[in-house]
């Protein structure tokens, strides 16, 4: 999940994950590939905020699905450039 709100010349980034995830160690999991997602888009991105939130279906998925789905739902929060 994307929450997206443009800001001129601000770069924000927010991950989070909730206990239904599981414990700490899958929490942490969950948020490392949703940054390492991140990190690919950056430099494609428009100038906000954004807070990416972690779902329990995350854990299961390979990365080229994951990847798939990043641009999806970047795509949808009209966050790409």
């Amino acid at each position: 999940m994307l929450f997206f709100y443009p800001q001129n010349g601000i770069h924000k980034i927010g991950f989070t994950a909730t206990k239904k995830i599981g414990n700490a160690v899958k929490r942490n999991r969950a948020k490392r590939r949703l940054r390492a997602l991140f990190c690919e888009y950056s430099d494609k991105l428009k100038d906000g905020t954004y807070i990416f939130v972690a779902k329990q279906a995350l854990e299961n998925k390979s990365y080229q699905q994951l990847n798939k789905d990043f641009q999806k739902i970047l795509t949808r929060a009209k966050a790409l450039k």
